[in-house]
């Protein structure tokens, strides 16, 4: 979505338990009165502020330990960290995150490394796409595949990975914590897929060379070179994306998360700004050093930020079943027994599939679409920059708002809002003033439906399933987009580069997401609407 994606997914607002995800059955919330002690006699957790070698600062210790008191279910689902299903701030201004106590100095510095690491983790992601784009067009790909190759190939692997992350990261126990191992050791990977993707036209002019007996183009070994990179570097960013937002849901305290994820999304669109205002008009001659300076700093700040958070103790995972019974064609049976034998949920996951379907094909062609209205790359920087300012400017207040009004609400709006603005676009774009002015205001809509749908699902999905279910509505609109891609790809083809259709393109399917929300609401005002809302199951 113009590259304010990559936030989805994310786990946010208070009393979210940490889901199973492979289909076994989930046991009865546990609340805090069940298995904590009153506040002032909370237990020490070993690590429970502690963001490196020595507590930050502002970190105190809970008061002496006294012995674990028993567990409300003996169902293996339902021992999550403690209070993680109704995680408060504690007396003496401490704040809970499951197990995790922190002060306010060691929240703020918590905050301080997950947001340094969010910066180079998305100045990474805004910049590799938009360059890429540039570089194959040099390199005479067509629309279709470029569709292809940076939209449908990286959801057909969010489809088959991202759900199998989140199942083995859940269940995962290491001194270093459940998610901290799935961030740390795709980085390294990652950085050498931007070094290949610097030196593929180099490394392309070598391989047509080795098969100078065949009947190879030199653009084609190019092309093959940069989408070999460019699949390495995103399976990386999927292992990253499916396991970053789980590792925030654990450490970051629920009542206060979705102002972080507010900062989290200015943090984003910090990154996103800096690379169109000053990197993005010089793409095309300066590529290398682009991504190996990007790569360079994404590899510091993400590492380092792995280094100094400390996730807290968790409890075993539940044990695999013996038999038939654990193996995996179980378990696909149950995950899609449990996440779309309810109407209610099929509607979310297909509003949520159109909206994407709606956006992406502007992510992929924008850059298209200006030099055909005869838009310099350095003024669409500055565009880009510009919308992504708008975007950051609107995103705590939005997310003000979605807490206000409800984020399925939200969701509503914005998608009108979308329907309008796109058809107003496909008919008054002749130039590259319209383009520019439009530019801003799609895109701008695309950041507030950002920020403003990211707790549907966590308000929305039953609590002690919650990944599992996320994960299948980050599969549904996969799907979506990777058919979109190429889609409209050819249809841009056909109607002989005339990229205004992306504009329609987005009007059709902002409607059919405009009423697919509607079905949404409607069955959410059936179980229980703003104040008793019940995830039916």
């Amino acid at each position: 979505m113009q590259r304010d994606a990559l936030e989805f997914n994310a786990p946010q607002r208070a009393e979210i338990g940490l889901a199973a995800i492979a289909g076994e059955s989930a046991g009865p919330s546990i609340t805090s009165a069940d298995r904590l002690p009153p506040p002032k006699q909370l237990d020490a957790v070993r690590g429970a502020a502690c963001l490196g070698p020595n507590p930050p600062f502002g970190y105190q210790p809970a008061p002496p330990a006294r012995p674990p008191l028993p567990m409300a279910s003996s169902s293996p689902d339902s021992a999550t960290p403690a209070d993680s299903t109704t995680p408060t701030p504690t007396t003496g201004r401490r704040w809970q995150a499951g197990a995790l106590t922190y002060t306010t100095g060691g929240l703020a510095l918590l905050f301080v490394w997950l947001l340094w690491g969010d910066f180079g983790y998305y100045l990474k992601d805004r910049s590799v796409r938009p360059t890429l784009q540039l570089l194959l067009k040099q390199f005479q790909l067509s629309d279709m595949y470029v569709g292809l190759l940076l939209v449908s190939l990286p959801q057909a692997f969010a489809i088959g990975l991202a759900p199998v992350i989140s199942y083995h990261s859940d269940r995962f126990r290491s001194r270093w914590g459940r998610r901290i191992p799935f961030l740390f050791v795709p980085t390294p990977i990652a950085f050498g897929a931007m070094i290949g993707l610097a030196f593929s036209p180099a490394i392309g002019r070598v391989l047509h060379q080795a098969l100078s007996g065949w009947d190879v183009q030199v653009n084609t070994c190019v092309v093959i070179s940069f989408a070999f990179f460019w699949t390495i570097f995103e399976l990386c960013a999927i292992i990253c994306n499916s396991a970053f937002f789980g590792l925030i849901n654990d450490v970051v305290p629920h009542v206060i998360i979705s102002r972080f994820f507010a900062m989290f999304r200015i943090c984003s669109l910090a990154a996103g700004v800096f690379f169109n205002l000053y990197l993005f008009g010089q793409a095309e001659t300066h590529s290398v050093a682009i991504f190996l300076g990007i790569g360079a700093l994404y590899l510091v700040s993400f590492s380092l930020m792995c280094f100094k958070v400390k996730e807290g103790p968790y409890p075993p995972p539940p044990p695999k079943l013996p038999g038939p019974a654990g193996g995996p064609v179980a378990a696909v049976r149950s995950y899609f027994r449990d996440c779309f034998h309810h109407a209610h949920y099929r509607w979310i996951f297909l509003a949520f599939t159109f909206a994407w379907m709606a956006s992406t094909p502007f992510d992929a062609f924008y850059i298209y679409y200006a030099q055909s209205v005869q838009m310099d790359m350095a003024t669409l920087g500055k565009y880009a920059a510009a919308q992504l300012f708008v975007s950051l400017l609107q995103a705590y207040p939005v997310g003000w708002l979605a807490d206000r009004f409800h984020p399925l609400r939200m969701m509503i709006l914005v998608m009108g809002l979308y329907v309008v603005v796109s058809l107003l676009a496909f008919f008054l774009v002749r130039d590259a003033a319209s383009y520019g002015f439009f530019f801003v205001a799609f895109g701008s809509l695309t950041g507030f439906f950002l920020t403003g749908t990211l707790s549907v699902g966590p308000m929305l999905f039953p609590k002690m399933k919650f990944a599992t279910f996320d994960s299948a509505r980050i599969a549904c609109y996969s799907v979506g987009i990777m058919i979109a891609g190429p889609a409209c790809g050819s249809l841009l083809d056909f109607s002989g580069k005339q990229y205004r259709f992306v504009y329609l393109w987005a009007c059709v399917f902002g409607l059919l997401a405009l009423g697919a929300t509607l079905m949404v609401y409607r069955g959410f005002v059936r179980h229980g609407g703003m104040k008793h809302y019940v995830a039916p199951e």
